[in-house]
């Protein structure tokens, strides 16, 4: 699989890899990074062998947001990425998991900043690593923009209220341990190693049946804003039919027999 020029995509066993590169501009955000981006994220979907993902971003950094220069015209280069998103104009907020959601987990792997667009899209990952001197922070406000890649909806729905509000209006920046702590994020280890801690991660989701781990992450979006009695409803139509599949089984069978499972997507 092939990214392009500000993001690398690789694999590694069951897990495909997004590094976003651009280390020079700490990672901020481009048009061909964007791009390659939701192509990474479509092709994950569409690949049955790939059952994780992990964004990560290179040179020791996540990522700094929007590149201002290019959102003033000014690095939005190359034709063909603005063909793509002539063609989608949705395909920005796609790739940053605005309007768009993988229904494979995807785990981000943090160093260094993560701010502004970073954060946002941070808060379209499913699970969260930090390196502890990575910082994190809605930095808009203090230059006087609004964060409109979809914070003011989503921070409150995964961090209390009082401290969503803090982060969104104050615009400062949160060091990755005060993220643990509010729930941002849910594990900070030694600098360097965050790439290291999400891969782990991914191998223990990838041991597991791959429609089962769907399934699940399907229902927990899915039912997140509904009242107990209807999402517990929701639950069993999507939980039920996973019982009746060969993975489930095979999950069965293995268990007795003492082996690890082979699951098929079956």
């Amino acid at each position: 699989m092939s990214g392009t020029e500000h993001l690398t995509v690789r694999r590694v066993g069951a897990t495909l890899v997004l590094t976003l590169n651009r280390p020079e501009a700490r990672n901020a955000l481009s048009l061909p990074m964007l791009v390659g981006l939701y192509d990474g994220w479509l092709a994950a979907d569409e690949d049955d062998a790939i059952r994780s993902i992990v964004l990560t971003g290179a040179g020791g950094t996540f990522c700094a947001g929007m590149d201002l220069k290019a959102l003033a015209g000014d690095g939005m280069t190359g034709e063909r990425y603005r063909d793509r998103l002539r063609d989608d104009p949705d395909l920005h907020w796609k790739a940053m998991l605005r309007h768009h959601r993988p229904r494979k987990p995807v785990i981000a792997a943090v160093e260094g900043h993560c701010v502004a667009g970073g954060t946002e899209i941070l808060q379209g990952t499913d699970i969260r690593v930090a390196g502890e001197s990575a910082v994190f922070g809605l930095f808009e406000v203090r230059r006087g923009l609004f964060p409109i890649g979809g914070s003011t909806v989503r921070l409150a729905r995964q961090i209390p209220r009082t401290h969503a509000l803090e982060m969104l209006l104050t615009g400062r920046p949160y060091p990755a341990r005060e993220a643990e702590r509010i729930g941002l994020i849910g594990h900070v280890v030694p600098d360097g190693t965050a790439l290291e801690k999400a891969l782990e991660i991914a191998e223990q989701i990838n041991a597991c049946g791959p429609l089962a781990v769907e399934a699940v992450k399907a229902s927990v979006y899915e039912t997140a804003e509904l009242p107990e009695t209807e999402g517990l409803k929701a639950e069993l139509e999507r939980g039920w039919p996973v019982f009746a599949t060969a993975d489930a089984k095979e999950g069965s069978l293995a268990f007795t027999q003492k082996r690890p499972p082979v699951f098929r997507r079956a």
